[in-house]
C-alpha cells in the first residue's frame, strides 16, 4: 500500500471542505479527458475511461461535468485538451521518498509550484531516477469494507490474477500487474463486490516505518503538493504501526 494511500483512510473520515472538493473535482475531470483523448469516449471499449468516470461518479462529480469533460477529451464539438505527463522524484522530511504525478498544460508552472511545495515543507527535488527504483508501477483496485469479506475478496481477485490483498481502515487494496488490473475488477464486479477505484500507481517496494512527529511533516509536505492543480497523485514509502496511526486519530478529535 503506498502512504499516501493509507494517510487518505486516516485522514479523510471527516467531510472533505468544499475547497478540497472543488480541487478533486478538477483533477478527477482532467483524468477523464485525458483517457478520452488517448482511449476515444466509448466506455465499453475504453477501460482507462471507464475507471476514471467510475471514480468520478464515487466522488458526487455531477454527469454534465463527466460528459463535457469525455467530450473535450475526445475532440467532440471543436473542443479540445493537451497535457502533458511529468513525474518527479522527491524526498520528504526524515528520507522519506515521493512520487509525484504530474498532469498539466504549462510545465513551468507546474515544475515551479512542486519546487515552491518541497521547499517549503522540509522536501528536496531529487534527481531522475534516485528514488523510483523504489517503486514499482502496480494496479491498485481499492474494494470496500462493507459487508464484504477478505476470503470474498480473495477468492474472487486471487483467481483473476491479483498479487495480493491488503486490509486498510475502510476496506480493501487488491495490488495486480498493470496489465491484469481490468480482468481483477471485472472479476470483482461479476462477484458483485463494489470497488471504490481501479488506478495504476506506483507502489513502494520497501516501506519505511515513521514516527508521528515525522508523519504529520510528511502529510504537511503531501497536502501542499496537493494544493496545486496540476499535481494529480504524490505517492511515499512511509508506513504507520498501528500505535502512529492510533496517535494520529487523535489529531482529528
Amino acid at each position: 500500500m503506498s502512504g499516501h494511500s493509507k494517510w487518505a483512510t486516516t485522514k479523510h473520515k471527516k467531510a472533505v471542505i468544499d475547497a478540497r472538493r472543488a480541487k478533486s473535482f478538477a483533477k478527477l475531470i482532467k483524468n477523464i479527458e485525458v483517457a478520452a483523448k488517448l482511449g476515444g469516449p466509448d466506455l465499453a471499449g475504453n477501460p482507462t475511461l471507464y475507471d476514471a468516470v467510475q471514480k468520478a461518479k464515487k466522488t458526487s462529480v455531477p454527469n454534465d461535468n463527466i460528459d463535457r469533460a469525455i467530450k473535450r477529451g475526445a475532440g467532440i464539438g471543436g473542443e479540445a485538451v493537451e497535457y502533458q505527463n511529468i513525474t518527479y522524484e522527491g524526498y520528504g522530511p526524515s528520507g522519506v521518498a515521493l512520487m509525484i504525478e504530474v498532469l498539466t498544460d504549462n510545465k513551468n508552472r507546474a515544475a515551479a509550484e512542486v519546487r515552491t511545495a518541497l521547499s517549503r515543507n522540509g522536501g528536496t527535488l531529487a534527481d531522475p531516477g534516485s528514488v523510483a527504483y523504489n517503486f514499482s508501477r502496480k494496479g491498485v483496485i481499492v474494494v470496500s469494507g462493507e459487508g464484504t469479506t477478505e476470503d470474498d475478496v480473495m477468492m474472487a481477485a486471487l483467481e483473476a490474477g491479483a498479487e495480493e490483498i491488503e486490509p486498510h481502515a475502510q476496506g480493501f487494496e487488491v495490488i495486480t500487474d498493470p496489465s491484469n488490473m481490468v480482468e481483477v475488477r471485472k472479476a470483482l464486479q461479476e462477484a458483485g463486490l463494489d470497488y471504490e477505484s481501479a488506478d495504476v500507481e506506483f507502489v513502494p517496494n520497501l516501506k519505511v516505518e515513521i514516527d508521528a512527529d515525522t508523519a504529520r511533516k510528511v502529510f504537511r509536505l503531501i497536502d501542499a503538493l496537493e494544493d496545486s492543480d496540476d499535481v494529480q497523485n504524490v505517492y511515499s514509502n512511509f508506513d504507520l504501526s498501528p500505535e502512529v496511526q492510533a496517535e494520529l486519530e487523535t489529531d482529528d478529535e
